[in-house]
C-alpha cells in the first residue's frame, strides 16, 4: 500500500494512529501488535496449561490405587521361634510361589519385628495382591494350591490345626496402596 493511502489522526498527547482507509484498522504504535499477539500467546498458554493439569487430575485425587496388601500378624509360641520360621522356608514359601506363578499374588514377605509387650506379634506375614477384585473368590483358588502342596485340602486344614501349637495369628489386616501422581 502506498504511503499517500495511509492516514494519519491525533488521538491523544503525543499519540499518532495509523489508520487504514480500506480496513479500518487503527494501530497505535508499530509494537501494539506485537503486545497484542504476546498476550494472546501467553493467555493460551495458560488455557492449555490449565487444561492439561486438569487432565492428570481429572478424578480430583493426588494418587492412583495401587496393590492391595494384607498383613497378617503372628505371635510365636517361646521357643518355638524357629520351628515356625522353618515351615514358613519350606512349605509356606512352596504354598506362596505357587500362587504367584498362578498369577494369584503379586509377592510375599516376610517380616521380623521386636515385640515390645507378650501379646505383641513377632512376624508378619505380608502378602501383595494386584487390586481388591482379586481377593474375589481366593479362598478356593488357595485350596487348589494348598491341595498342591500338602496333597489336600485336609492335609493342609491338620498342617493349619498343628501350627496352632507353635503360632498364634494375632489378627490381619487388608490394605491398599496410594500410588501419589
Amino acid at each position: 500500500m502506498a504511503a499517500a493511502e495511509r492516514q494519519v489522526a491525533a488521538v491523544g498527547p503525543g499519540l499518532l494512529r495509523r489508520c487504514w482507509p480500506k480496513t479500518k484498522n487503527c494501530v497505535s504504535s508499530p509494537r501494539e501488535g506485537i503486545r497484542m499477539t504476546s498476550v494472546t500467546k501467553r493467555f493460551c498458554l495458560g488455557v492449555l496449561c490449565t487444561a492439561l493439569a486438569t487432565l492428570s487430575y481429572a478424578d480430583g485425587r493426588h494418587f492412583n490405587d495401587g496393590p492391595v496388601v494384607n498383613v497378617a500378624a503372628i505371635r510365636t509360641v517361646d521357643g518355638h521361634f524357629d520351628d515356625y520360621m522353618q515351615w514358613l522356608a519350606t512349605t509356606w514359601k512352596k504354598q506362596e510361589e505357587a500362587a504367584k506363578k498362578a498369577g494369584l499374588i503379586l509377592s510375599y514377605r516376610v517380616l521380623i519385628v521386636e515385640a515390645r509387650a507378650p501379646g505383641d506379634p513377632d512376624i508378619y506375614l505380608v502378602t501383595e495382591f494386584k487390586n481388591w477384585a482379586a481377593l474375589d473368590n481366593l479362598g478356593g483358588k488357595l485350596d487348589a494350591v494348598s491341595a498342591q502342596i500338602e496333597g489336600s485340602v485336609e492335609k493342609a486344614a491338620q498342617s493349619e490345626a498343628d501350627r496352632a501349637k507353635i503360632r498364634t495369628v494375632l489378627g490381619s489386616q487388608t490394605m491398599q496402596t496410594a500410588e501419589l501422581k
